[in-house]
């Protein structure tokens, strides 16, 4: 009798939860849940470090504004680094013509696009400059307004406005859409030409967002000097999984640098000598943990920003290996 007493009090007491929109983690101890999700907003907010999400991570997947607001809501991620095509197709930019297959033959050479191929991308990208110089910031608004409501913020975002072919008109309008997003940075590949990064942190200055730049294996301790010598906007989107497989420490950089950095990316790879693998986050040599710990430690306000990867197991999905990443970064981080 005291036993069954014992297990109807504990359901009560779990109905009143769900009742009130607070829900329990599957797998934990009945009653005692990982994280208690306010009445179902997602919260990645752990002991002061704000674990984010690009969502390039759900590419296998479709992309459209309530999409991505699902997968955020699916997976607890309370913040997000939104790559440009869904901010904006939301606000009504024109169609893209179909991505022409490039992927390497068995030679292991990319195949050119036709001419045909070639003038409708020509094409498009000169609609879309046009279109980008004129939009209104409404749409992106109403976008981070939704987002908002549902307990989702936008840090950063992604176009593919700031390369250096793009106009002024562009790269200002990159800077634009990021605030109205509620975004403090629009985020690029770091060009290699100095004028290209003073002109980018000239417009960001005006903007007052920053232009996070960010790198592959080519980083190295002093990649982003010259950038960061020419305007305090010029900034830092750093990625750790990639400087570990370039054979670098990213402890000592994020140690170093962090007053530069405005986001970083988080991946596991295996470091230079062992090949630089993507792997599943534990099984590299990416140190997540210590790094997650000197945030904590430290008080480092910019987000940890999962960035997946790594191949996708057999019965998975994107939403799904990412919501096992934010639960290895909520354990380490104790909350």
């Amino acid at each position: 009798m005291a036993n069954n007493d014992i297990s109807r009090r504990q359901f009560l007491g779990a109905a009143s939860l769900v009742a009130t929109g607070i829900a329990l983690v599957p797998g934990e101890i009945f009653g005692v849940p990982a994280y208690i999700k306010n009445l179902g907003k997602p919260n990645s907010l752990f002991n002061g470090v704000q674990v984010g999400a690009i969502t390039y991570s759900w590419r296998s997947m479709p992309g459209g504004a309530e999409d991505i607001l699902k997968y955020c809501i699916d997976c607890n991620i309370s913040a997000i680094e939104l790559m440009g095509p869904t901010g904006e197709s939301f606000a009504g930019a024109p169609e893209a013509p179909p991505r022409p297959n490039l992927a390497p033959g068995p030679d292991g050479k990319r195949p050119e696009m036709t001419a045909e191929q070639k003038a409708a991308q020509t094409e498009y990208a000169a609609k879309l400059a046009e279109w980008r110089a004129k939009v209104s910031m409404d749409k992106f608004v109403q976008l981070r307004k939704m987002y908002n409501a549902a307990g989702v913020s936008i840090y950063a975002f992604k176009p593919s406005a700031l390369g250096t072919n793009n106009t002024d008109a562009e790269v200002d309008y990159a800077f634009r859409a990021a605030k109205a997003l509620g975004a403090n940075q629009a985020n690029v590949e770091l060009p290699n030409d100095a004028a290209e990064t003073k002109r980018l942190g000239d417009i960001a200055a005006k903007n007052k967002v920053y232009v996070g730049y960010h790198g592959h294996t080519q980083q190295t301790p002093t990649w982003w000097d010259v950038a960061l010598g020419q305007s305090k906007y010029n900034a830092m989107n750093f990625d750790m999984g990639h400087y570990v497989a370039a054979g670098f420490d990213p402890i000592a950089q994020i140690d170093a640098k962090h007053d530069h950095i405005v986001s970083m990316h988080v991946k596991d790879r295996k470091n230079k000598q062992n090949g630089g693998a993507n792997v599943p986050w534990g099984q590299g040599d990416t140190p997540i943990v210590a790094a997650l710990e000197l945030m904590r430690a430290k008080k480092y306000k910019f987000p940890a920003t999962i960035e997946l990867e790594y191949e996708i197991p057999a019965g998975s999905d994107a939403v799904k290996e990412t919501a096992k990443c934010v639960e290895f970064a909520r354990k380490a981080l104790g909350a």
